[in-house]
């Protein structure tokens, strides 16, 4: 046997090795044995970071954490996670608030968020807050529930706010929305 002849019959060898081992592999696979199982898709989302375009120099800052679980997916009220916003004047006083997530609903590019403010050092801790995100990418926009003469006395319901009509600034916002996909019942036919 000849040199060539032998390394054949060892790549030859190694290949159906290769192939019982991955038979073997499948077949575990498909009976369930231990089988690795994917990541299950989330039914709704809204996260990422971005600084509103004011050109009078206001800092504001919007952060998003929260998440609508798939077994949660026709109870957009079940959402979970975490806001954060601050605002700093260009004269240097500034605002923040936090808050705890009780709604999300999604829709293409375009996300609601209300939840209820848990931190802060202005004077609307308990109260809820609604915000909007339409993720287009480098050109982002936000809008809030907080506008208007009656801000101060709204009693936001969940899962409302206004349009995004504020600009990020160029360069600041990476929102990723995730959208909801609502799961509805057949009509039985009869």
């Amino acid at each position: 046997m000849t040199r060539l002849t032998h390394r054949r019959t060892k790549i030859a060898a190694l290949a159906a090795a290769l192939l019982i081992t991955a038979g073997t592999a499948g077949t575990a696979l498909a009976s369930g044995d231990e089988a690795p199982r994917a990541k299950e898709r989330e039914a709704a989302a809204l996260t990422g970071t971005a600084k509103l375009y004011r050109p009078a120099g206001d800092d504001i800052t919007f952060t998003f954490d929260a998440h609508l679980a798939a077994k949660d997916t026709m109870d957009p009220e079940a959402a979970f996670g975490t806001f954060r916003f601050k605002h700093i004047f260009p004269d240097g006083t500034s605002g923040w608030a936090e808050g705890k997530v009780d709604c999300l609903v999604t829709g293409g590019k375009v996300a609601v968020v209300t939840g209820v403010i848990t931190g802060t050092d202005q004077d609307n801790k308990g109260k809820r807050v609604g915000i909007s995100v339409h993720d287009q990418g480098k050109n982002d926009r936000l809008g809030y529930s907080w506008i208007g003469r009656d801000a101060a006395e709204q009693n936001l319901p969940k899962c409302m706010s206004s349009a995004p009509f504020e600009k990020v600034k160029t360069g600041t916002g990476d929102f990723k929305v995730l959208p909801w996909l609502p799961e509805y019942e057949q009509p039985q036919q009869g």
